[in-house]
């Protein structure tokens, strides 16, 4: 087990009578950057999920209510905010270096107290479909299962189909896909695949239209190249789905995650 990287942790207000919630800062490339810790008070040991959020800055941030709703089916929740992040330090660079952030948080959560640390899971939306994946590869044996849901595979696909955003990603990655074709390819996961060892579960919207259906294909046949267990949950739907259609699914998932997950 590797050590963990916790400086401090900061008890957070809690909307549920159950679940205690604390800001957690810790270390990650030499920066102090922070994340969302929501555990159960009920119980000794849970599975731990490492929840990566999408998109950037303020656009996409963690959310009290959605961490609780994965929290109260009694698994303990790391969900980091990304460097340079509500006064971390250093700065996102869209799923490059600031994917170590992710790799130490699963780190902070693996020796936490009450997780069961044989039981390890990743979650990833949108953006942080990209950071799940690379996590599940960078750490094949300490990962049980990992859920892509909305998810990023393919950085040059999303520089294409979001016109809206190739301005941030001008910025972020340094120059355009034409440019600087490599470094959308280093931040694209798909090359990793090969690496993970934990089932993976593809949710995906097809009508999403701000991470298109393409990316779910491209990583389901990745995935099926290099002969891993996936499962693929397509629905008639955009990328952020109904109230009630992602307590569902938020609720399938978790089951998915703990089942033995042989369906591929």
């Amino acid at each position: 087990m590797s050590h963990s990287t916790i400086e401090h942790m900061q008890r957070y207000p809690s909307p549920h009578p159950e679940i205690q919630l604390f800001v957690v800062t810790y270390l990650s490339q030499g920066y102090r950057v922070k994340g969302l810790l929501a555990q159960p008070t009920w119980g000794k040991r849970f599975p731990g999920l490492l929840y990566l959020r999408g998109g950037i800055k303020q656009v996409g941030k963690v959310r009290v209510a959605r961490i609780i709703q994965f929290a109260s089916r009694g698994f303990v929740v790391f969900a980091p905010y990304y460097r340079g992040n509500e006064g971390g330090e250093g700065n996102e660079d869209f799923c490059k270096e600031d994917r170590n952030d992710a790799y130490e948080g699963l780190i902070v959560l693996q020796n936490l107290a009450k997780v069961n640390s044989e039981s390890l899971h990743v979650f990833g939306f949108s953006r942080g479909g990209a950071m799940a994946l690379f996590t599940a590869a960078h750490y094949p044996n300490l990962i049980k299962s990992v859920v892509v849901w909305g998810g990023v595979s393919d950085m040059k696909l999303t520089y294409e189909e979001r016109n809206d955003l190739r301005k941030m990603l001008k910025r972020v990655v340094g120059g355009s896909v034409y440019k600087f074709p490599e470094r959308y390819e280093a931040r694209t996961p798909l090359h990793d695949v090969l690496n993970i060892k934990a089932p993976v579960l593809i949710i995906h919207g097809i009508y999403d239209q701000n991470v298109g259906f393409e990316h779910a294909k491209r990583l389901e046949e990745a995935l099926k190249d290099h002969q891993k267990i996936y499962e693929t949950w397509y629905y008639e739907g955009d990328h952020h789905f109904s109230l009630r259609k992602k307590r569902q699914v938020t609720h399938d998932l978790l089951d998915w995650m703990l089942s033995d997950k042989k369906r591929g």
